[in-house]
């Protein structure tokens, strides 16, 4: 990481942190209401830049109360033990014009291991209030056993109830400090 670069925290009011999982024959989708970030750098070239995440698990929310309850057992994310989920970027590769791949290191569980990101640089623009905002859309997928969520129910017509794959999406706003 450069000195003298720009930091960049995510504005959470007009960001989102979300998450898809296969259940059954669909998907459900579910965020998290309290996290945070920075990246420090310039939003157009990524490339020397670094990157940090972090999510509260407590707060994930799927819109149905009796299944956030249950994900915040030791069954899924085990908030007692690993209250926090955290993403820090180990190198930054360009793959296009406006487009990267950010290798970095997450933690869920207490289980670190290295996941890329995709990422898409969407612009920077002043806001009416005197500072400027870049935004990105980010995406990853991430297999849960690879981090410990293990629970599932097999199906009395086979299969099993949720899906090793999770997708992730972030939808970030930032703003120059």
């Amino acid at each position: 990481m450069a000195e003298n670069q720009d930091v960049w925290v995510i504005d959470a009011a007009h960001s989102t942190a979300g998450f898809v999982v296969r259940h059954l024959v669909s998907k459900v989708r579910g965020h998290f209401q309290d996290f945070e970030g920075r990246i420090i750098g310039n939003p157009e070239d990524l490339s020397t830049a670094h990157a940090e995440f972090s999510a509260q698990v407590a707060s994930v929310n799927t819109n149905q109360p009796d299944r956030d309850k249950h994900l915040r057992t030791s069954d899924f994310f085990d908030v007692e033990h690993y209250p926090t989920m955290t993403y820090q970027s180990n190198r930054i590769e360009k793959t296009g014009d406006g487009t990267y791949t950010v290798y970095g290191t997450l933690t869920l569980r207490g289980v670190s291991k290295e996941v890329p990101v995709k990422v898409e640089y969407l612009g920077t623009s002043p806001d009416p209030w005197g500072h400027v905002r870049a935004g990105f859309e980010c995406s990853a997928r991430i297999n849960r056993k690879d981090f410990g969520v293990n629970w599932n129910q097999v199906l009395e017509a086979g299969g099993m109830m949720v899906g090793d794959n999770v997708d992730i999406n972030l939808e970030l706003e930032t703003v120059k400090q």
